[in-house]
């Protein structure tokens, strides 16, 4: 009688339907054990004896496994699919593109990451991972009771990756072409070939080329994938980010304007640290409609006294951290040339005791609201009280001359015979005049004629060729007297910059650099006389800035409060984590990176900027190239 041999092993509610399952699914395939089961060390190879020829003092013996894989060096992660079409189009949506990752190269490739397909002809296609997905290798059915529990008994990290095909779906972005021994890219106009080999892009050319990144200009960081540096074998490793700065493609993108968006502990103000210290670079200046070639001044209004800091190094920087920013041409250092231009307001003093920059105190003489009247509008002026104020003014300063000051100012409204007199000539309703002077009143207390220089005498402290002016709003009592202060020294900067007679030479033949924390405060959307004067002033400033060379660079939490008519002219974006979904939407960056936005780590960002490249991932520089914090 045939010995059966001892089947101890299968013990379970479902072990035989398992076993049966099992030889019945290798018979319908045409399998054998043999073609799965591999052979023991000892074995002697033979193929001579059969499944069907087992004997009792044979059993529990294993046979040869053929090997499947072919002779040679593999190249790439895999090959293109055409299983469900191969296709480029016009039509981004009717695009087919897909390839097929092979076995050992599954556990490296994430979405977003940057891949070569070879033509023919050398040229290239380059493209990006945007979709992942398993499918079945075999036919068969694995939602069933016996699959099921056989993958809740195996340990997790036992998966037959050949039981499975691994599909990458990808986004062609460009080809790229050698013209002249340069390498260029255009749009894609060509399908790749059935069968081409799809490997990762590690080549630095070709990939700034693909993504039409400059390789000279203002670095803002180092390209990403998923918050991991994009590495290649070139040294240094990494691809640096760099927004173009000159002039041989048009202006240079700092006078069209950068925002840089980002929630609380996003890492916004350590990031707009390190691009402002680069355009204060010694090396870098720009040519004037003269020929001059001038170093930028930057002027950064402050409401949380953190940019004065910019005057010191970096206590935390480390020898081999600095020769690193040196190898790649990224300026870092305490900026010696840095001045603390303080608002004197009274009853408010300036600690500035966390940074060493030297300090200078001014005033907004009541002079200036002769050419910025909303300066004593208050809030919610209508039309025609905005018109009464107007003319109070011109009646004010016709009478006290230049000189005068908002206490003479007030004393001058309280004059019962002139609010008669302009009732009775109907320039000036009683009741309109009554609305105007409790605005006027409302300004705040020590605003206006300080003990301090004027601002408009330090045009020259103010605007200087590669100099960092701060000017810090934190010591100021009220939200109400930071606006004003930051608004009437940006429209003095301003009007200068746009106008053909303006009152300080110094100002309008420096490029300027703007920048503005907290911009939704002082750029909002809102219905007031004042106010929409002012984002008139701003937008004039962003559509200008270019011929001027005037750039605005705007910090906010909130960029979605931005009036529409400024923000429409800012080109680069720099976004860094934001949670809120109207901030995320406002911001106005690809569908693909805007998921990404509310899971980023500090430091990375989201780049979009149309005029200097694909829209990319960075991340950014984990040492601050300046003093950060306390």
């Amino acid at each position: 009688m045939t010995d059966l041999g001892d089947f101890s092993d299968f013990v379970g509610d479902d072990a035989d339907e398992t076993d049966r399952g099992e030889r019945e699914g290798r018979r319908s395939s045409g399998s054998t054990e043999s073609d799965e089961t591999p052979r023991r060390d000892g074995d002697s190879g033979s193929n001579s004896t059969t499944a069907g020829a087992t004997t009792g003092d044979e059993r529990g013996l294993q046979f040869d496994e053929y090997d499947a894989d072919p002779i040679g060096t593999e190249r790439g992660i895999g090959a293109i699919a055409v299983s469900q079409g191969l296709r480029v189009s016009e039509d981004h949506e009717r695009t087919t593109l897909r390839a097929f990752v092979t076995a050992g190269n599954r556990e490296h490739v994430r979405l977003g990451k940057y891949l070569i397909v070879p033509y023919p002809d050398d040229e290239l296609l380059f493209c990006r991972i945007v979709g992942l997905e398993y499918g079945q290798e075999f036919q068969a059915d694995d939602a069933t009771e016996i699959h099921a529990r056989r993958a809740m008994r195996r340990p997790v990290d036992e998966f037959e990756e050949r039981d499975y095909k691994f599909m990458a779906e990808l986004e062609p972005i460009a080809v790229l072409f050698s013209d002249g021994g340069e390498l260029k890219r255009r749009m894609v106009d060509r399908v790749p070939k059935p069968g081409a080999t799809v490997g990762e892009a590690d080549d630095a050319t070709q990939i700034k080329t693909g993504l039409k990144i400059p390789e000279e200009g203002v670095f803002l960081g180092h390209l990403s994938v998923g918050g991991e540096k994009v590495r290649t074998a070139a040294q240094p490793p990494t691809i640096d980010y760099r927004l173009k700065d000159d002039y041989t493609e048009g202006d240079p993108l700092v006078f069209r304007h950068t925002l840089v968006a980002g929630g609380t502990g996003s890492g916004k103000t350590h990031a707009s640290k390190n691009i402002l210290r680069q355009y204060l670079s010694s090396d870098r200046t720009y040519e004037m409609d003269d020929g001059r070639e001038v170093q930028a001044a930057v002027v950064q209004f402050d409401p949380q006294d953190e940019y004065a800091q910019m005057h010191d190094d970096n206590p935390d920087m480390e020898t081999d951290i600095a020769r690193r920013y040196e190898r790649e041409g990224i300026a870092h250092g305490g900026h010696d040339d840095t001045l603390a231009l303080v608002p004197k307001m009274g009853g408010a003093s300036y600690p500035g005791s966390n940074h060493r920059a030297e300090q200078l105190e001014f005033t907004i003489p009541f002079s200036m609201a002769s050419d910025m009247p909303w300066l004593v509008a208050g809030s919610s002026l209508n039309d025609n009280q905005y018109a009464a104020l107007l003319e109070l003014l011109n009646r004010f300063f016709r009478n006290y001359g230049g000189g005068g000051t908002y206490r003479e100012f007030l004393t001058f409204l309280d004059d019962r015979a002139l609010k008669e007199e302009l009732d009775e000539s109907g320039d000036v309703h009683e009741a309109t005049f009554d609305a105007v002077k409790r605005r006027v009143r409302g300004v705040p207390n020590g605003v206006f004629d300080q003990d301090a220089r004027p601002i408009t005498e330090l045009d020259h402290e103010l605007v200087r060729p590669g100099g960092l002016t701060v000017v810090p709003t934190y010591h100021l009592s009220s939200s109400r007297a930071k606006e004003l202060f930051v608004l009437a020294v940006s429209t003095m900067l301003i009007d200068d910059k746009l106008s053909n007679d303006p009152s300080s030479e110094r100002i309008k033949e420096t490029p300027l650099v703007l920048g503005m924390d907290e911009a939704h405060n002082f750029l909002t959307n809102a219905d007031t006389v004042q106010a929409k004067k002012v984002i008139e002033k701003f937008t004039d400033a962003a559509k200008q800035g270019r011929k001027e060379r005037l750039g605005l660079f705007l910090i906010t939490q909130d960029p979605q409060d931005i009036a529409d008519p400024v923000f429409k002219q800012v080109n680069t974006k720099v976004v860094l984590n934001l949670g809120d979904e109207d901030a995320i939407k406002s911001v106005n960056i690809p569908p693909n990176l805007e998921d990404k936005v509310p899971y980023m780590e500090k430091g990375q960002m989201v780049v979009y900027s149309p005029d200097n490249s694909e829209p990319v991932e960075l991340k950014g520089l984990s040492t601050c190239v300046t003093r950060h914090g306390d």
